[in-house]
């Protein structure tokens, strides 16, 4: 416990954490005159391998049963917590050495061939769609949805979202859609019932293949709308306009350059593309490693800086950049608020620790967002200056509204009260 204390009074400075070791003494780290978050070691190995490798232990730990949160906190408030100590750093000492060697690794082994590439998507999209009805809105939206107001339900936010991406795609009636990571099909859906367009979705995913389909098929929809299960490698046909949800965070470091090469390479002259992934504010970092062995393996949160390289050399223009700051902490705090008022429904599903292992995930990733410069980018691309008008009035009147979205409290406490305003 000695090394972990060293670490622990350096990282918390802000708030109250209690640790009871696994002998039941209690060590308290920061503001002791404060409310305390306390967690349990249930055994004497625990102290240890946290403070070695914090960003893999903490959370098996948690997931094994090993690591209890006491007094009636929860997981969100730990990580909450912790994340907000460590804002955009990771601790310093030789914790620092190992989320570089940690970074390191994650770049070297970035590579994700066609094989690659479906069993990674394997691993987290062919889980059972029962538990993804669990949490999800019920367009199955399993990306970040836009809030004009905290107070949005999970359902109208997801539909902000996808008015936001029509928008600035720049629909008319007839055009060809290609989407790429087309999950459950609500995107293409939505394009082709609002904009009256043409939609083929491809995805790596069996599972979400099979859904998507099933929702078009027998509807007056089934000649405008289809998907294959394919590699974005593999198409061929040109389309006049390209979206990619949520699906950029999977390409892989050293597929950048393919990525965007293959999309002007399938948009028509007067083409535009759409992407939303994932981003970091800070610049290059690595995957945690908790997250790439258990949730999204072969995944990477890309830099702008990154990114940005790919897109010119490319030939493609940057039109439009927006990133999308504090949307995904609400999105994943009611997906979470969900998943938890549903545990043992999940749990029939699966078992309870991978009930822990989802809350862990989602509550993590929550406060990614708030505390750790995890952003969104949407990034809107054209091959021609021209191709667009020459103001952002076209898009839609979405874009009007943003100025009602309330600022998130910063203050410590503030993801119960948003996760209570929608219970």
């Amino acid at each position: 416990m000695r090394l972990l204390s060293t670490i622990l009074r350096r990282v918390i400075t802000q708030g109250h954490l209690a640790v009871i070791d696994a002998s039941g003494s209690t060590h308290h780290f920061g503001e002791q005159n404060k409310p305390p978050v306390t967690i349990k070691f249930h055994d004497r190995r625990i102290a240890a391998e946290i403070a070695l490798h914090p960003q893999l232990k903490f959370g098996e730990a948690y997931m094994d049963g090993r690591l209890t949160v006491e007094n009636g906190a929860t997981i969100a408030d730990v990580m909450d917590l912790l994340q907000s100590n460590l804002g955009l750093g990771v601790g310093g000492g030789h914790m620092a050495w190992i989320a570089k060697a940690s970074n390191i690794a994650s770049r070297l082994f970035s590579r994700n061939s066609r094989r690659r590439a479906k069993s990674n998507v394997a691993h987290h999209y062919d889980l059972s769609g029962k538990l993804y009805d669990l949490f999800l809105d019920s367009d199955k939206q399993y990306s970040c949805a836009f809030f004009e107001t905290p107070n949005d339900t999970l359902e109208v936010a997801q539909t902000n979202k996808k008015k936001r991406i029509a928008a600035k795609l720049a629909l008319t009636p007839g055009m060809r859609v290609l989407d790429i990571g087309s999950g459950w099909g609500g995107m293409a859906v939505h394009l082709a019932q609002t904009a009256d367009v043409d939609v083929t979705g491809i995805t790596l995913s069996e599972e979400q293949l099979k859904i998507a389909n099933e929702r078009v098929r027998g509807s007056r929809l089934k000649d405008h709308v289809r998907f294959r299960l394919e590699d974005y490698r593999n198409t061929n046909e040109k389309f006049e306009r390209i979206v990619s949800v949520g699906m950029f965070e999977h390409v892989g470091l050293a597929h950048y350059q393919t990525y965007f090469d293959k999309i002007a390479s399938l948009m028509t002259a007067e083409g535009v593309a759409l992407v939303h992934t994932i981003g970091r504010a800070d610049g290059p970092g690595g995957t945690n490693p908790w997250i790439e062995k258990y949730i999204f393996p072969g995944g990477y949160v890309p830099a702008l800086s990154e990114v940005l390289p790919a897109i010119e050399r490319s030939g493609l223009i940057v039109t439009d950049v927006e990133v999308l700051r504090l949307h995904y902490a609400y999105t994943l705090a009611e997906w979470r608020r969900r998943f938890v008022a549903n545990w043992d429904r999940a749990a029939r599903v699966y078992d309870e620790r991978f009930c822990r292992m989802w809350e862990f995930f989602l509550a993590g990733s929550e406060m990614a967002f708030r505390h750790q410069g995890q952003v969104v980018f949407q990034l809107q691309l054209s091959k021609r200056i021209d191709t667009l008008p020459l103001t952002r009035n076209y898009m839609a009147p979405t874009l009007e509204n943003t100025s009602r979205f309330v600022p998130v409290d910063d203050a410590r406490g503030s993801v119960a009260r948003d996760v209570a305003k929608r219970s």
